[in-house]
């Protein structure tokens, strides 16, 4: 039976899209997990994935135009079938199923303009992407092809550094990469020429020259380049690259149930086309089917230590460090919230005798591991549900309160600064916090995390115990409206009782905006998050 295909809810505020582009056209065959069509909706260009088989007998928006949520997108059936019924709206259709969207990437809401001088046949312009919300121009980290390399669809061209992180750039095109604009560590705007693809041999001369940021002459959009996340952001597990160093090749929807059941791709055998990991590889899969995999190479040895700088007593010697684009970044984010927000800090001490013993009997769990920054995290969690005012952002016209609380987690890399963020995490449990943690914060180091995995945060924890601080004030993360700054544990004389004895605790320092939060109020959130630490199993009712 033909089944009706509608425009999806791609998004929470989507109420119209428009297609970008047909991936497959009317006669074609369509296998679950393939991808019909990027569907351009009000905050991304997204992958249109298909969840049923058959052949693409209908199309019900050509590709540059717009329609509401829900209208007729295509019909998908047997080659043959007769579907004047459905398209009259006579008979109901099946069920219309959503495309769960697995790589969304920021990128121009308009082609750029054709210019008078057309492109030879097959040349593509290939620009810098937007990769994220906040993107305003990016930095060329490595460049995975030369020029002259041959570039089939889903390689990886380069690796680029935005404000947030350094993410793989896939080739949506086949040909050989022609021409490089913009060189390894050099910076360019969003939509400046980062590359050309064409032909072998093809002549490309003026092209380069001519092209201006915003517009050029095109065969294609530039939508038609994406980038691919180095890892999946929804993914609690992280997916293994294969030895050899070539893609895998899996539909977004197989890579988020693989994610989910803690399936390694690597270990699966794709039967779709040239491959293909689909939905139903991941459901068969077996285990015990699994091939065996080569023992890991040795690791190589690390690369000797960079000399250090010699200078002679007596002289003046400076060194300059160009800055990265986190870097800028954080300056710049930093300088508007401390500029704009009016700060002040509120400093409590805790006492942490009952919470480190209950962290050792929970620690006294088979493969369980909680630190103390995790309990502190769920603490937050909690007392943030009773006190929304501290959850809120500041409008010009309003005071927002969030009643979800989505808590980043600032972990320091070698360019600065990130900030993870744990969802929903009032409903997490210690363990969950604990493994969610360690996750973000290793992808982090590495330069893997996504840039929805650091989007969305209600509320900001940073910690600089581990380093031996007691105190610290932080500037608050925007648009957060608070921010915790936890100390480091200290072992001192404490009187309890009346008695002088040997106690342990701890500073929290609390940064709020006074626009949005008033002193009471952030003084009461401190006493419920001191409550929760002290009496750790107040956490468990």
């Amino acid at each position: 039976m033909a089944i009706k295909v509608t425009m999806p809810r791609l998004s929470d505020t989507m109420t119209e899209g428009t297609v970008a582009s047909w991936l497959k056209k009317v006669g074609d065959k369509v296998n679950e997990g393939d991808i019909l069509a990027e569907i351009e909706t009000d905050k991304a260009t997204m992958e249109f994935e298909s969840f049923n088989e058959g052949t693409l007998l209908h199309i019900g928006i050509p590709e540059g135009e717009t329609a509401p949520v829900d209208s007729l997108l295509a019909i998908i059936g047997k080659e043959g079938e007769d579907i004047s019924t459905l398209l009259s709206g006579d008979a109901p259709a099946a069920a219309p199923t959503e495309a769960v969207p697995a790589v969304a990437v920021e990128t121009k809401k308009e082609a750029a303009p054709v210019a008078a001088t057309t492109l030879p046949k097959g040349v593509v312009v290939v620009t810098m992407p937007r990769l994220s919300d906040t993107m305003t121009e990016g930095t060329v980290a490595t460049w995975l092809k030369k020029v002259g390399d041959s570039v089939a669809e889903g390689d990886i061209l380069a690796e680029i550094e935005t404000d947030k992180a350094t993410m793989e750039f896939e080739s949506f095109n086949e040909g050989t990469l022609l021409y490089i604009g913009i060189q390894e560590g050099s910076t360019a705007p969003v939509d400046s020429l980062l590359a050309i693809i064409g032909p072998a041999g093809t002549d490309i001369s003026g092209i380069a020259e001519n092209y201006t940021v915003g517009g050029a002459p095109q065969t294609a959009t530039p939508d038609e380049e994406k980038a691919a996340p180095a890892t999946n952001a929804a993914a609690p597990v992280a997916q293994e690259a294969p030895a050899d160093g070539q893609r895998i090749l899996a539909s977004p929807l197989a890579k988020k149930i693989a994610s989910d059941k803690g399936i390694q791709l690597t270990q699966v055998k794709g039967s779709g086309e040239n491959g293909r990991i689909v939905k139903s590889d991941i459901e068969n899969f077996s285990p015990a089917a699994a091939p065996q995999t080569a023992a890991p190479a040795p690791a190589k040895a690390e690369a000797a230590a960079a000399p250090k700088l010699f200078v002679p007593a007596g002289e003046v010697v400076t060194e300059e460090i160009k800055n990265s684009q986190m870097r800028k970044i954080i300056a710049k984010r930093l300088a508007e919230s401390l500029f704009t927000a009016p700060h002040y800090n509120l400093v409590i001490e805790v006492t942490m005798d009952d919470a480190m013993k209950s962290r050792a009997t929970i620690n006294s769990v088979p493969d369980t591991k909680v630190s103390f920054n995790d309990m502190v995290i769920k603490a937050c969690a909690l007392a943030l549900k009773k006190h929304p005012k501290i959850n809120s952002q500041w409008k010009e016209e309003s005071i927002i309160i969030n009643h979800h609380v989505n808590i980043g987690v600032a972990v320091a890399v070698e360019d600065g600064l990130v900030v993870p963020v744990l969802k929903f995490t009032d409903a997490m449990s210690l363990s969950q916090i604990g493994a969610s943690v360690r996750d973000l914060a290793g992808r982090a180091k590495n330069k893997k995390l996504g840039p929805q995995e650091m989007e969305g945060s209600t509320f900001t924890v940073s910690n600089l115990g581990m380093f031996g601080i007691t105190e610290f004030n932080s500037i608050i993360n925007q648009p957060n409206s608070a921010i915790l700054s936890v100390g480091a544990i200290v072992e001192k004389p404490v009187v309890k009782n009346g008695q002088i004895v040997v106690g342990n605790t701890m500073m929290l320092s609390l940064a709020c905006d006074h626009r949005t939060i008033d002193g009471a109020t952030g003084a009461q959130f401190l006493q419920t998050l001191k409550q929760y630490i002290e009496n750790p199993v107040t956490m468990l009712a």
